[in-house]
Parts: C-alpha cells; sequence; structure tokens
C-alpha cells in the first residue's frame, strides 16, 4: 500500500508586482535613494515578478498588526478555496469525500484555522478533521506532504487534501533599510497550493521523508513578535550552509533509499533565492542544464515560503518523465526537509 498523490494545483493573487517597481517604490521612501551596495538585492534575486494579495500602493503607508492579520484571515480564505476546488476538481472527488484537511500556513495567525471556517461554502463535512501546521515556514512545502503520507499509511481509508497558503508580503517592513528588510521586500511573495491524496487512484506514490534540525541555528530564519506583527529573521550564510551542511544530508538520505545523485533527474527544489539555487546546483552538478524548473518558479512567482515547491513539482509533473523525484526545502529551526516521489 502508498500513499498517492491524486492532484496538485496552485494559486496565486490577483495584484503582481516587477522587481523594478518593488526597487523603485523602496528607492522614493529613502533620500538619496537606496545605497548601491543595498540595491544589487534586487538585481541579483533572479526576480522578475511577483503576487501580493494588495495593491502596491496599500504597502506604502505601514499597517498595524491588526489590519495585517485581517487581510490575512479574508485572503487566505479566498486562495483556499480556490485550490481547494481546483484540487477536488482534478482528482475527480467531492468535497464530501475528504475526511482530513491539513493546511501550512507561517503567516498569520487563524483560531479558528481558516480551513474551519470553509466547511459549509466548501461542502466538506461536519466531522472532517482539521489538522493546522505553524512555524514550518519555507519547508513547509515538503514537510506537510510527509504528515499527508504518514495518515494515509496510518488509515489507507483516509482521503486528504492538504493545503499552504503564504501571505509573505503581509510582513514587509517598508522602508526597512536593515539587510533583512532588504532581502523581505526582494524576495518573498504570496501564494497557495492544494493537493489530495489517499491510499488508491492515479498519481505518484509518496516514497520516503526525512527532516533535519541542525542545533543552535535558532537565528537563521524564523519570526519576531513586536507591535507590527511577524518581522523576518534571517541570519547566517543560507547558501554555504547547503553546500557544508545539507549537500551531505541530502546523500545521506539518498543512500539510505538506494539512490545517488547520478540517478536522479531535476529535482523539485524550494526557490529560497538565487544564491540558494546556484548552491542546490553546484550538489546536483550531473544535471547539465542545472534546475530549470525550480529557477523559472522563482523569476516568475518569487519565493512565497511552503507553497513553493508545490509549483516546482507541478511544473516537473506536467512535464513527464520517469523515476524518483527528489523534494527539498529548508526552513525555520534550521530545519532541512527531503521527500521522494515515484512517477
Amino acid at each position: 500500500m502508498a500513499a498517492i498523490l491524486n492532484a496538485i494545483t496552485t494559486a496565486v493573487p490577483e495584484f503582481s508586482i516587477t522587481q523594478s517597481d518593488v526597487w523603485a517604490r523602496m528607492a522614493s521612501l529613502v533620500p538619496g535613494g537606496i545605497p548601491a551596495r543595498l540595491s544589487t538585492v534586487y538585481e541579483n534575486a533572479g526576480i522578475e515578478k511577483r503576487h501580493i494579495v494588495q495593491t502596491a500602493d496599500a504597502y506604502m503607508g505601514g499597517q498595524d498588526w491588526t489590519t495585517r492579520n485581517q487581510i490575512y484571515l479574508q485572503e487566505s480564505e479566498k486562495l483556499l478555496t480556490k485550490v481547494t476546488a481546483d484540487a477536488l476538481d482534478k482528482a475527480d472527488m467531492e468535497a464530501a469525500e475528504i475526511n482530513t484537511i491539513i493546511c501550512v500556513s507561517t503567516t498569520g495567525i487563524a483560531t479558528p484555522s481558516v480551513p474551519s471556517q470553509m466547511i459549509a461554502s466548501s461542502g466538506f463535512r461536519e466531522d472532517v478533521m482539521i489538522v493546522p501546521l505553524f512555524g514550518y515556514g519555507c519547508a513547509g512545502g515538503v514537510m506537510g506532504l510527509q504528515v499527508a503520507r504518514d495518515m494515509v499509511l496510518a488509515d489507507p481509508s483516509r482521503k486528504i487534501l492538504l493545503l499552504t497558503v503564504e501571505l509573505c508580503s503581509l510582513a514587509f517592513r517598508i522602508g526597512d533599510l536593515t539587510k533583512k528588510g532588504i532581502v523581505s521586500t526582494a524576495l518573498f511573495a504570496d501564494g497557495a497550493s492544494g493537493c489530495v491524496l489517499s491510499g488508491s487512484g492515479d498519481g505518484p506514490a509518496l516514497g520516503a521523508f526525512t527532516q533535519v534540525t541542525w542545533p543552535g541555528t535558532r537565528d537563521m530564519m524564523g519570526w519576531d513578535i513586536d507591535e507590527q506583527g511577524l518581522g523576518l529573521v534571517l541570519g547566517r550564510d543560507i547558501p554555504n550552509f547547503v553546500r557544508k551542511e545539507f549537500s551531505p544530508v541530502i546523500d545521506t538520505f539518498l543512500s539510505d533509499n538506494g539512490l545517488t545523485r547520478n540517478a536522479l533527474t531535476e529535482p523539485a527544489c524550494h526557490p529560497g533565492g538565487r544564491k540558494v539555487i546556484e548552491a542546490l546546483e553546484t550538489y546536483f552538478d550531473h544535471l547539465p542544464g542545472g534546475l530549470p524548473a525550480t529557477r523559472d518558479i522563482l523569476a516568475q512567482y518569487g519565493n512565497m515560503s511552503a507553497p513553493t515547491v508545490h509549483f516546482v513539482m507541478q511544473e516537473l509533473l506536467q512535464q513527464g518523465g520517469n523515476g524518483p523525484l527528489l523534494l527539498t526545502a529548508l526552513g525555520p529551526g534550521f530545519t532541512g526537509a527531503l521527500g521522494l516521489l515515484e512517477r
């Protein structure tokens, strides 16, 4: 028996903004413009445009935490409603067949959870189990799949809807010229995904998964809480960390599953940023074209945190191909998450 990925869908908000527009708006708030050493962050991010839940003008005045979280609740529900309908349609299932909803999100606070507010409007049964997962950040797409897989293996009768939604733009600190402030506005974006998993049907099987959390790395990624709400924690050299610490973890994971990197086609990697992709391409140096799907998703959508790896995964699955598809992501903890899809 295996856990099967019956469907995967993605969605983004209606508003979009180009990288050059973000840079111009930030520069307009600083007398004399943004220093050259910081402007290069926008130029070198590998991003052309991103999607955001508000118009660009709405971010310019700053918003308090109450306002940001209200927007999170409203806009998250819109995106999750869309990916829910699309995923169920692709899986040829009715909402009433779903008995478990897992929702991964770390960019807002929702108690009760957003999916619990969608039960009647989306047609779910009143006894559907809802499992909110908070705190995984960029690793959430892979770790959510692991949790869903484990639940199917524990009870093969389960039909699970895995949802991810992140509205990273609501954490922008407009005018913040610290390194993490510039990185936030240069890199992060908004998006959502929906996956249907069960113990039967068509689709790739979910294979082995693992996660590793390195001691003493809490300062690398996460949230600080202040009067403005969620503020980005971003420290250390993540690309160098990928080369020195994450690469051996991938080696061990592949070996434990009877694989080598040379046996892999292009993996579905969470695009943490251009330099992170370059570090991953150094590891997957047997691929002559590098990681084009990961680069393309970053360029067109930015880093949407948890959903982003599902965008890459969806693109690679649509391209076809056989054999194992490796999934990789890094997130708060500092944690590395890995998984395998058997196509």
